[in-house]
């Protein structure tokens, strides 16, 4: 049997941009995608703290060094440019491996999304 569990996590970011006439997607800080394991492409769930809303997309990678997370296309109408997300991905794996495997958690600057 395998269960879900989770792999990655970005906590409390600014949503740096919201861009409606755009394919689809949240763009985040490369950076933050290297310190918390997360691939282009990969499904993220978007908790937005200030609204409740969640949402699932895939993440494309921003410039690094920059702390931006966007949210792109109808995703966009779910956040507002300031609004306190976390960014959480999932991964299968069997009961043994989940009991001992431990998720990349990024817990970055507040106020600048920058990695401290």
């Amino acid at each position: 049997m395998q269960i879900q569990v989770v792999k990655s996590k970005i906590h409390r970011v600014k949503c740096t941009g919201a861009e409606l006439n755009y394919i689809g997607s949240i763009t985040i800080d490369e950076d933050l995608m290297d310190a918390s394991n997360i691939i282009q492409g990969e499904k993220v769930q978007i908790v937005n703290n200030d609204n409740g809303e969640r949402l699932e997309t895939y993440c494309i990678p921003g410039p690094r060094n920059t702390g931006e997370i966007t949210l792109n296309g109808a995703a966009a109408r779910k956040v507002s440019v300031g609004d306190t997300l976390i960014l959480i991905t999932y991964a299968f794996m069997d009961i043994e491996e989940a009991k001992v495997f431990k998720p990349a958690l990024v817990f970055p600057d507040e106020a600048t999304n920058l990695l401290k």
